[in-house]
């Protein structure tokens, strides 16, 4: 699962504090790979690999898409 979000209006710490809630409320199976740029994503970075949950955090959208394609791979 790919997760792109520019955060210009919703803080990046925000969205990922609810990615964060979703995965520990629901169960997840598949790889997530998460790209949060804008307000706050520095913190929003830290809180994904803080997190105890298996995120792979990209930093830039090619980053990203390189880590989907490397986790498909390896299914």
């Amino acid at each position: 699962m790919l997760i792109n979000i520019f955060g210009g209006i919703v803080r990046c710490d925000r969205v990922a504090q609810g990615v964060i809630d979703a995965v520990n409320e629901v169960s997840v199976t598949v790889p997530i790979v998460v790209r949060l740029e804008g307000t706050n994503a520095i913190e929003a970075k830290e809180m994904l690999e803080n997190s105890g949950l298996n995120f792979s955090v990209a930093t830039s959208l090619q980053d990203a898409a390189g880590k989907v394609t490397s986790v498909l791979t390896t299914a």
